[in-house]
């Protein structure tokens, strides 16, 4: 067994690595960049090594810093985790060059099969189903629309060297294809440093099906049966489970003997996943195979009760699979929930910051890159947490997770998690009819609601809890809560105002009720609401009619998140709505990379015409005008690393008529 390893990676999987290695006595070394050197997954390390900026091309991307600090430390194995350079062919043969051992399947393997093109062939040679495609890749939107003429729409464009559906476009007409194209290549090149893309013909509304597989030095191949990865935003999955569900046993067979069949025509080594999309017939096609340990890893573990991780360091070793084909069994089922820093209500944009708080569910296993507090930098991949749940039938555990879900606190972030719990409610996530269209219909017929006035209902409830007798607080308006000297008929025990950005909101609190919660009515807009409030370790907590909520109260803030959704409030006594903001200013949405400027001084914009676009966490965000103008000022550059709400174009609005 290896003695000593280098986790080349961050956050949420790094720590998972540490765990078994913990597990088995291994030590381990961690590396973090400037932007990590508080992280959480350097707690326990034997060892730590800054290897660079924050930047991931100028520090966990870096193949020499890394070998550097498993030399330096004495390590005797790398492991690469997941993303960054996990299917880099360079840095396995890299690491074998220097003597140290690869914990992944060998750099010959990672080569042939991360290349798209070329393991569509190597499948098909090994007779396993593929689509129709494009045989060479390119970055010329030329010779793709040339090859697509012949192909046929719609296409499916995808990252030769990519994976986790970063940077793949569907493409259904000729005039889009451009247009796809080069977004396609900018975000290949800044993801995987390689911008050639291999088009497919697309499959509408397939189901997305992957099979776990491993492999030994002594030419043993098994599988561990397959996970269900339909539920996808952006071409990114959400929510995985294992076993798939409604899926015949025929297919079942058929499908695992397939990943088989194709990881034993290549002599595949250690840990592996072979994705295949399925149509409404239940055919399937091998789209992909990805050479490292998956995001969701977790379900297959949670059914077979194996070790991943313990079998990725046991095979990098020397030792052949611990289990035969026929000792692998599976029991019950699995889901596992993402949790991403993201506005669902903002077509999933990014949403990197600190979490000032956080109390994971004690129920489910959780898997996260912090717990009680921690910071989701805009330089990384915007998840921090999954959430698995397990039980003896799929109902139960749906029905655990998305109780999981719910009992959530993550305060000082946006998050997905109340868009999670409505979709894990939804009729055909619990039914199991899943395709990959179902998380995008979902999402645009989901009505997000206005909790701002619920909001400022909970933040005057905690200010009665906390300032009872006491003299007025900030958050006060003209009336101060309990403050009797200022009696108000419509709000006998005082008012609080609030502010939800620049709008106001007025709380008039009526009553107070005791007991182990303490009970507050509370009207906003002419609404009553009841409102229960408890505090536990300075984070508020309760209910607002059936809608659970948690804050955290600042001395300019309350952070308030309501069944999932985040809401937060400045106080707002004696404040006017902020009109003195510069219309014609285009801010930043998030901190991130700005990696176009479409647009240059003097050009005339409509209003919803894109004026930069900023790279963060691996997604490119549109910058919009909101109103038509004339470009007066640029106050970026391209490749410029801008902060969240940083001017980036200045307008001059087109004059209106009298």
């Amino acid at each position: 067994m290896l003695k000593r390893i280098l986790i080349a990676n961050r956050g949420e999987i790094a720590r998972r690595i540490a765990r078994t290695c913990d597990l088995l006595g291994v030590e381990y070394v961690a590396v973090h960049s400037e932007a990590d050197r508080d992280a959480a997954h350097l707690d326990g390390a034997v060892e730590t090594v800054d290897i660079g900026p924050a930047a991931a091309a100028e520090s966990y991307l870096r193949i020499g810093a890394l070998l550097d600090a498993a030399a330096r430390t004495g390590c005797d194995g790398v492991h690469p985790g997941y993303g960054f350079l996990s299917e880099s062919a360079e840095f396995a043969a890299a690491v074998a060059e220097t003597g140290l051992t690869w914990i992944g399947p060998r750099p010959a393997t990672i080569a042939a099969l991360g290349d798209k093109a070329g393991a569509r062939a190597l499948m098909a040679e090994a007779g396993v189903p593929i689509l129709p495609g494009t045989p060479d890749p390119t970055e010329s939107p030329d010779e793709l629309a040339a090859a697509v003429a012949d192909l046929g729409y719609p296409v499916i464009l995808k990252p030769v060297a990519g994976g986790g559906g970063k940077g793949m476009q569907i493409v259904e007409r000729p005039e889009d294809l451009r247009a796809a194209a080069e977004a396609a290549v900018r975000l290949a090149r800044a993801a995987f440093g390689d911008g050639r893309l291999l088009a497919e013909r697309y499959v509408p509304r397939p189901r997305h099906v992957e099979v776990q597989v491993f492999g030994d030095d002594e030419g043993n191949v098994v599988h561990l049966y397959e996970r269900e990865c339909s539920l996808q935003r952006r071409h990114q999955k959400i929510v995985e489970e294992a076993p798939a569900a409604r899926l015949s046993e025929g297919t079942r067979a058929e499908l695992l003997d397939a990943a088989v069949r194709g990881a034993a025509a290549i002599g595949y080594v250690n840990a592996g996943t072979f994705e295949f999309l399925l149509d409404a017939d239940e055919r399937f096609f091998f789209i992909e195979a990805n050479t490292r340990l998956q995001v969701e890893h977790p379900v297959t573990e949670a059914i077979t009760g194996v070790d991943l991780v313990e079998w990725q360091l046991r095979v990098a070793s020397g030792e052949p699979l611990p289990l035969r084909q026929d000792e692998i069994r599976r029991e019950g089922h699995a889901v596992e929930a993402r949790v991403y820093a993201e506005d669902p209500d903002a077509e999933f944009r990014p949403a990197p910051g600190t979490a000032a708080a956080v109390r994971w569910p004690g129920s489910v296993r959780v898997d996260a890159a912090f717990d009680g507090a921690g910071e989701v930098p805009s330089f990384y991949d915007p998840m921090f947490g999954k959430i698995i749940a397990h039980g003896s039938s799929r109902r139960e555990a749906l029905r655990r997770l998305a109780g999981a879900v719910r009992t959530t606190t993550v305060l000082g972030l946006t998050t997905n998690l109340g868009f999670l719990a409505d979709l894990l409610d939804d009729r055909r996530v619990r039914t199991g009819a899943l395709d990959t269209e179902v998380v995008g219909e979902f999402a645009a017929a989901r009505a997000g609601a206005d909790l701002a006035p619920v909001g400022a209902a909970v933040a005057a409830a905690i200010e009665v809890r906390r300032t009872a007798g006491a003299a007025r607080s900030p958050w006060a308006g003209a009336v101060g809560p309990l403050d009797r000297a200022y009696l108000d008929p419509a709000a006998p025990l005082g008012r609080v105002v609030t502010r939800a950005g620049s709008r106001r909101l007025e709380a008039a609190v009526t009553a107070v009720r005791g007991g182990p919660d303490v009970a507050v009515d509370v009207t906003v807009d002419g609404d009553a609401h009841r409102v229960r409030v408890a505090e536990d370790g300075g984070v508020f907590h309760g209910r607002i009619g059936a809608l659970p909520w948690s804050a955290l109260r600042t001395p300019d803030a309350v952070e308030l998140v309501v069944a999932g959704t985040r809401v937060r409030l400045a106080p707002g006594a004696g404040a006017a709505d902020d009109d003195a903001a510069d219309a014609g200013s285009i801010a930043a949405p998030m901190p991130g990379t700005v990696v176009a400027l479409p647009v240059a001084v003097g050009d005339a914009v409509e209003r919803g015409a894109t004026v930069a676009i900023v790279e963060a966490m691996k997604t490119e965000n549109r910058v919009l005008a909101g109103d038509a103008g004339t470009v007066a000022e640029i106050r970026c550059a391209l490749g410029e690393v801008v902060a969240a709400d940083q001017v980036l174009v200045v307008l001059e609005p087109v004059p209106r008529p009298d």
